[in-house]
């Protein structure tokens, strides 16, 4: 585990070099709209629907190009020419299947003209416009568009067979899912009913702690990230790990995704299964030690 914890702290400093830290926030996260979790038997006329583009979380100020944290993008100076003095809420996105791309692309501090060629700010709100969903979709449609500036499209979806019917037909075709968004809602920066997303399975993110050693055929190896979530809850994540992660696992600090199957009585995912990296969100050290999980 020695020779785990020095590759770990040689992997978190590459990161803090290459990637965002909290020296890199020049202010305070933007208040964004967060979305909730669809649920059965909601009114569907009421919403609009659209794809659910899994890229980096973008917020344009006016003047400048922010993530989700607060963090400053390094975006060209051409990329965002032209664009409109007040704020849109979008994703960074290279297409389908692509976020190791985009992420790669984004977090550089000092921007690839050519990887940026790839990426396009996908509006999908307005956060400063005094109207409600339904006039900012109006207010979308009429923004200039150009070859980085797009409007995420959306449509109306009037029965939940039709609404699944879109989910797999979207997932068919490589993406992630749906967003459905209530038309008489007006932004409200925080956790909303008013945004819901739409999955054929859920996951989240948890921040990592420390390390679990392997045994058997991973002795000498990670056998599981021990990691915690934004709530607190604390939990094991060994399944999904490629022996290349379990060599050189990602350090304390690292937000993660998991894929899960509900939640067990004591709070905990079932069956969590190991994602991805988020390096899309800032590295830093955890809120406390880990203990070991019972």
């Amino acid at each position: 585990m020695l020779k785990l914890a020095r590759r770990g702290l040689l992997l978190a400093g590459l990161l803090l070099v290459l990637g965002w830290s909290a020296a890199q926030t020049p202010t305070a996260p933007p208040a964004l709209m967060l979305a909730g979790s669809f649920k059965a038997g909601i009114h569907l006329p009421d919403y609009w629907v659209s794809e659910k583009l899994d890229g980096v979380r973008g917020h344009w100020t006016g003047n400048q190009l922010l993530t989700r944290g607060g963090q400053t993008i390094a975006a060209p100076t051409w990329f965002t020419a032209g664009w409109p003095a007040f704020a849109m809420d979008g994703e960074l996105w290279a297409g389908r299947g692509r976020f190791s791309e985009t992420v790669s692309t984004v977090r550089r501090e000092r921007p690839d003209d050519d990887a940026w060629r790839h990426i396009r700010f996908m509006v999908f709100d307005l956060p400063a416009h005094a109207g409600n969903f339904d006039a900012r979709v109006v207010a979308m449609n009429a923004l200039p568009t150009s070859a980085s500036l797009q409007v995420v499209p959306q449509r109306r979806v009037n029965s939940e067979k039709a609404l699944m019917a879109l989910l797999r037909q979207t997932e068919r075709q490589g993406g992630e899912g749906l967003m459905l968004h209530r038309g008489a809602a007006h932004y409200q920066a925080g956790r909303s009913n008013d945004i819901l997303k739409l999955k054929s399975h859920e996951d989240a993110e948890a921040q990592v702690l420390g390390w679990e050693p392997g045994k058997g055929k991973y002795e000498g190896m990670v056998g599981a990230l021990l990691v915690q979530t934004s709530q607190g809850q604390r939990f094991k994540l060994g399944s999904g790990l490629t022996d290349a992660q379990r060599r050189d696992p990602p350090p304390p600090g690292t937000w993660v995704t998991y894929r899960y199957r509900g939640i067990n009585e004591s709070g905990v995912p079932r069956f969590a299964t190991f994602l991805r990296i988020r390096e899309d969100m800032a590295l830093n050290g955890p809120r406390t030690a880990a203990p070991s999980p019972r």
